[in-house]
């Protein structure tokens, strides 16, 4: 009898905490997305400098509170799963996790010359904000896509980078030292710099020839700017139509479901199917 409570009350708690399809579902969504933008401005305030002390002590104790929010939810979405190891060790549960690490990281570090260390682990709560991706279903059409990107884009930035190298080792035979090209790297820097449009102007060439080349390179920056552009685009278009016939698990964030699937094929969770997938 008692096995049978525990079940229906995880079964309970994981109805609310993972599937958003139900008004208490809906409503705890909300009310996290609600604490983790409080925690998002907390953080921000508390880098602010010469602000009265009691606003300090205010985002201390709100932090404290948060972090007390944030561990019962980390805790409470391992206990409504029957193997929460998936979840663990998920993208989701890794960011929950590092959520809460930095604020009882910096009870362990309190001598005086640990501070520089403590304020660093306090600044790692603004991984909550990853977070909120929990909540946005576009995300993961946005991650597949670059994802499936991912092979092309890296043979593009080999392409761009060997083309830099040639372009910078080129101006710094043409202009040399008196122009600001003092080495290889440094041209480098300066073809990089021009080829992504960006154009910070602390090197620039004089010579007539090099002049001509930087035009060139200029030229080309603007064509580059769309290539990667373009792939990505393609393969959101191309993930946005398979959405329709594609879910994730609420619990692991697995995808790639068949259509008739019920329980996840990673961690063998029920499917939270949407309006779209049925």
């Amino acid at each position: 009898m008692e096995e049978r409570s525990g079940d229906h009350f995880r079964k309970r708690l994981y109805d609310v905490i993972f599937l958003s399809d139900t008004p208490s579902g809906r409503a705890f969504d909300l009310i996290l997305i609600g604490l983790i933008v409080l925690s998002i401005i907390s953080v921000s305030i508390e880098s602010v400098s010469g602000l009265p002390p009691v606003i300090y002590d205010i985002t201390r104790w709100a932090e404290w509170i948060l972090t007390g929010l944030f561990t019962l939810e980390y805790l409470a979405r391992i206990i409504s799963l029957r193997k929460p190891w998936p979840y663990i060790s998920s993208f989701f549960g890794v960011v929950d996790l590092l959520a809460l690490l930095p604020t009882y990281l910096a009870l362990v570090f309190s001598g005086s010359h640990y501070l520089i260390v403590i304020r660093g682990f306090r600044l790692l709560r603004i991984f909550r904000i990853l977070k909120l991706f929990r909540f946005m279903g576009e995300a993961n059409v946005l991650y597949n896509a670059i994802r499936a990107s991912l092979p092309k884009i890296v043979v593009f930035l080999i392409t761009i980078l060997n083309t830099a190298i040639i372009s910078g080792t080129i101006l710094y035979l043409i202009e040399g030292a008196e122009s600001g090209f003092t080495s290889i790297p440094r041209s480098i820097y300066w073809a990089i710099v021009t080829m992504t449009t960006v154009g910070y102007g602390d090197i620039s060439p004089v010579t007539p020839l090099g002049q001509a080349v930087a035009s060139l390179i200029m030229i080309l920056g603007y064509a580059i700017l769309a290539v990667p552009t373009g792939i990505v685009s393609v393969e959101l278009a191309h993930a946005q139509s398979q959405k329709k016939q594609t879910f994730s698990c609420p619990a692991c964030s697995t995808q790639g479901h068949d259509l008739d699937a019920r329980y996840c094929k990673h961690c063998g969770h029920e499917l939270e199917r949407s309006s779209e997938s049925i």
